[in-house]
């Protein structure tokens, strides 16, 4: 069994010269830098006080969910000689508040469109989605569930 490790850096920039003296008086802006990579600039939910002009954990969770299968997609149709010419993905993820602030996800949907070059290539589109789903690390990590509504094209 191999470890794979992550080191990242989160710095909170929403300082605004009081600290969080109380809950508006600061901001939720924050920086997620890493070596070798552009910056990310994150910020909480707008429903929670956020920049909408920035990513929120939220939405990374969901496009981590998404790019995983993606990934794990493209892999096996390569494998299994299924050439894909594009891939397209609009997920949608659902999560709960509760009274006291605090909520879980209670479901994430990928909808990918994906395009092949042949139509004799079609019949093995959902077996390759159920084996990502099984292969996403992102999807094997998190307690709710990740459903697939893929949608299948041939290309030109």
């Amino acid at each position: 069994m191999r470890e794979h490790h992550y080191e990242l850096t989160v710095t909170w920039t929403g300082n605004h010269g009081a600290g969080t003296t109380d809950p508006r008086s600061y901001g939720r802006e924050h920086l997620v830098t890493a070596d070798g990579k552009p910056d990310l600039t994150g910020s909480s939910d707008p429903a929670f006080r956020g920049d909408p002009t920035r990513w929120n954990p939220e939405e990374l969770l969901v496009a981590a969910l998404s790019q995983c299968h993606m990934l794990w997609f493209l892999n096996l149709a390569a494998l299994a000689g299924v050439v894909v010419t594009d891939y397209l993905d609009r997920p949608t993820g659902t999560m709960t508040e509760e009274p006291g602030g605090a909520g879980q996800f209670t479901e994430v949907v990928l909808r990918p469109e994906v395009t092949v070059a042949a139509t004799d290539m079609l019949p093995k589109l959902a077996e390759l989605h159920t084996a990502s789903h099984e292969k996403c690390f992102i999807a094997r990590s998190v307690n709710f569930p990740v459903q697939h509504r893929p949608t299948a094209l041939v290309g030109a």
